[in-house]
């Protein structure tokens, strides 16, 4: 193993000054090298200091899934050289350096902005801007394909119904789609900006609402990065409760997904239970904790509710329920012929582009690729109930379905287990001064997949620097490669069998 490879785990905060600093001609290399030999690069960004140096750090999680790396190194000005042509899954994390640190990268395929944002001052070096001109909202090159007969389509940043910006691009052939680019970063909030200088008092309501559908998922990610850093252990009980309402979180998504599928190939059964069948998952996120959506519940250090014995027989009552009526629900899209004919085939991600890409979640399981952090870096109460990983062999977005409809099964399966140990004596240990100078990664598998917090605190114990990656930020590449060569018509199926998020990305 490299010696400059610092070998971490989920959670485990780490002195910075114990982190080996490879020499920058190296550090590229040695990402190539690694992701060559399986690794995945779950995080990479850059850190600006002072004389126009910035710190970098990549954090790879190991081919097993089982063990997380962190290569670190330092630049100053300049530019770096890209490894984007090697190994295609930094593309995304080099443009985002660029556009935060004012560092260039060398032979990057396609360099451009990655968000619509005023950089901070004296950043704008990367794009050949000066620090005062803005990058103009939605005004940048885009690939096109030459050739008689071949025209562009373009879709968005504003949409027909209420939903966040986002610009698709199409290069087609008739029908035919030969290149979508997807263009992000309309909306961009700052969170990661909001958070520095924290803990404050705001941070978790601001991290809840990262991607509002995902509350759980980032909520639990930010506790663990507070408990790591205070070394605080939340109670057995209050681990039972965070797991039981990440997995109704992924409960309803994928209900609703299913739903969605459903609707886009025209089959209204499976549609209109489905929608109503989700809206009871959210109510029970509310019967824990009074939000559909599960804000309020988590606390650094635990929960702030409990259930008692009467509320879990009223949940397992319900979760009953809810489990036979999905599955007769979803059974109707197994038993039609005409919806299995568009399903089956759409939207092929294959293995091989998957592990190219980095993809998480579901979307990466349905292409074959056995990676579930509940499963492979397990956290809180999946430390001791691990959960079996569900997966599928064809890519296409009845692949994306039936991976949902089987994870569905494995978390009611969970909840079951979870309902059945009352977990009413909720206590909290409430987290105290964070160490300073170290650093700490802590990632939950989220619905949509892998969730990273990364901070790095300063000598007074605040947070220095706050990295967010949401799957999305992983993923969106996948469905651009969904769609090479299909139909354009079967671009809106595609797009919700990834059902990716805007917010999660425009951070």
């Amino acid at each position: 193993m490299n010696n400059q490879l610092s070998l971490i785990k989920n959670g485990q905060p780490v002195p910075l000054a114990e982190i080996p600093c490879c020499h920058l001609d190296d550090f590229g290399a040695q990402i190539n090298s690694l992701c060559q030999q399986g690794w995945r690069i779950c995080s990479y960004f850059g850190l600006p200091g002072n004389n126009h140096r910035t710190a970098l750090y990549c954090l790879l999680a190991s081919p097993s899934g089982t063990i997380l790396g962190l290569l670190h190194s330092s630049c100053k000005g300049g530019e770096l050289r890209s490894i984007t042509a090697k190994t295609a899954q930094a593309q995304l994390f080099e443009r985002e350096i660029a556009e935060q640190c004012g560092t260039g990268f060398t032979g990057h395929p396609w360099f451009k902005p990655v968000r619509f944002t005023s950089a901070p001052s004296g950043r704008r070096d990367a794009w050949n801007r000066p620090p005062d001109q803005p990058i103009a909202v939605g005004v940048m090159d885009f690939y096109q394909v030459d050739g008689d007969e071949v025209h562009e389509v373009a879709v968005g940043p504003v949409h027909a119904g209420v939903i966040e910006p986002g610009h698709f691009r199409f290069q087609c052939h008739g029908e035919q789609v030969f290149h979508l680019e997807i263009s992000l970063g309309y909306q961009h909030r700052g969170i990661e900006n909001l958070l520095l200088g924290g803990p404050h008092r705001t941070s978790l309501r601001q991290v809840e609402a990262i991607a509002g559908d995902t509350s759980i998922g980032h909520g639990t990610a930010y506790c663990m990065v507070l408990e790591g850093l205070s070394g605080v252990q939340p109670p057995h009980a209050a681990e039972l409760m965070r797991g039981l309402a990440l997995e109704l979180e992924r409960l309803a998504n994928h209900t609703g997904d299913l739903g969605a599928i459903a609707a886009d190939v025209g089959y209204l059964p499976t549609a209109s239970f489905n929608g109503r069948i989700r809206g009871d998952f959210l109510n029970m996120s509310a019967t824990l904790c009074g939000s559909r959506f599960g804000r309020g519940l988590l606390l650094p250090g635990g929960v702030g509710f409990g259930l008692d014995k009467q509320r879990c027989e009223q949940l397992l009552e319900q979760l009953a329920i809810a489990r036979t009526e999905l599955a007769s629900s979803v059974e109707l899209l197994w038993d039609t012929p005409s919806v299995l004919a568009r399903l089956e085939g759409t939207g092929i991600v294959t293995k091989e582009t998957a592990v190219e890409l980095g993809m998480v979640g579901p979307a990466a399981r349905a292409s074959g690729l056995k990676r579930d952090l509940r499963t492979d870096l397990p956290f809180g109460i999946y430390r001791q109930y691990p959960l079996p990983i569900v997966t599928a062999d064809h890519g296409d977005v009845c692949s994306r379905a039936k991976v949902r409809w089987q994870e569905a099964v494995v978390s009611l399966d969970f909840c079951e287990s979870v309902l059945n140990q009352p977990c009413e004596d909720i206590y909290r240990k409430e987290p105290g001064q964070l160490l300073p100078d170290h650093l700490i990664a802590c990632l939950t598998e989220g619905w949509r997949g892998e969730i990273c917090h990364l901070a790095i605190t300063g000598k007074d114990g605040r947070f220095r620097k706050y990295k967010i990656t949401d799957p999305s930020f992983h993923n969106w590449q996948g469905l651009a490669m969904a769609l090479r060569n299909e139909q354009i018509s079967d671009f809106p199926l595609c797009n919700k069998s990834f059902n990716l998020s805007y917010c999660g990305f425009d951070l």
